[in-house]
């Protein structure tokens, strides 16, 4: 294969147009057509910068098999050439290349994409962002694997105001496991926690434990109503839930759970449908 035999296959592997190619490295799309046709061959500084893009030496670049540098085509026919490129299509992986938006903001590119990307609006396997879409990614808006923002969404999802993922905390949290003021999970950890099995101050669950309010098949906490079983300290109650049975309850609320646990309690009575 010809130099521009090998950098064209490189800028196709890599998904860069003739246009796109020519901007990175500040010449003319004229240029590279050249460069591709066999006409001209690149600058030095030019010819270290496509190695660098491309991952590659430039012995590979410049070079035959019998380290000669070719002149012309190799005696390929074009069907063998388009076949051969094809197959190398076929079994390349797709990398991450660089690619960011010239106009900024806080000093930062509008858009970014990269594997170790910052930007307003960041892409990468690490992304840094207002909103960040990667691997491990940390932004106001995050999205990832591991997933670090004001709002999160990740398989680990960690949020200031609110975070979804398999593993979630923040203040309001929803996930396989939950944790945070607010929960919501198959297991959930929370003031106020809501799941298969909860656990907090304030417990609804099929399993709810809580340190002062329980309601579930199973129910344990200082005041606990259950459909099957409950065990609380000061009240406890198994079966249907009567209008003396609410109103024992919120009595006891009023009395019993702190100022701070309020909203919680109110949400608690809500659900007992007390009044």
């Amino acid at each position: 294969m010809t130099f521009g035999d090998k950098l064209a296959k490189l800028r196709r592997e890599n998904n860069y147009t003739q246009e796109q190619f020519a901007d990175i490295l500040n010449v003319s799309r004229q240029s590279v057509s050249k460069w591709e046709s066999n006409i001209a061959y690149p600058e030095t500084d030019k010819l270290v910068k496509i190695c660098e893009l491309f991952n590659c030496s430039s012995d590979y670049l410049l070079l035959d098999a019998d380290g000669v540098k070719p002149q012309q085509n190799d005696g390929q026919t074009a069907q063998t050439q388009k076949q051969e490129q094809t197959y190398n299509l076929e079994i390349t992986v797709p990398k991450i290349k660089e690619r960011k938006s010239k106009r900024t903001l806080w000093g930062m590119p509008l858009w970014h994409v990269a594997k170790n990307a910052r930007g307003i609006i960041a892409v990468g396997v690490k992304a840094q962002g207002i909103v960040a879409v990667g691997v491990r990614s940390l932004g106001v808006v995050s999205f990832g694997v591991l997933s670090v923002g004001l709002l999160s969404c990740g398989t680990l999802s960690l949020g200031v105001l609110f975070a979804v993922g398999v593993f979630a905390a923040a203040l309001f949290s929803v996930g396989s496991i939950a944790a945070g003021i607010f929960a919501i999970g198959a297991i959930s950890f929370g003031v106020f926690s809501l799941g298969a099995v909860a656990i907090g101050d304030v417990s609804v669950g099929a399993l709810a434990i809580g340190r002062h309010l329980a309601l579930g098949d199973r129910a344990y906490a200082l005041i606990a109503v259950g459909g099957h079983e409950a065990e609380g300290e000061l009240f406890s109650h198994v079966g249907r839930v009567t209008d003396e049975v609410r109103q024992s309850v919120k009595t006891l609320i009023d009395e019993q759970v702190p100022v701070y646990l309020k909203w919680a309690a109110s949400l608690f009575k809500s659900m007992l449908s007390i009044k």
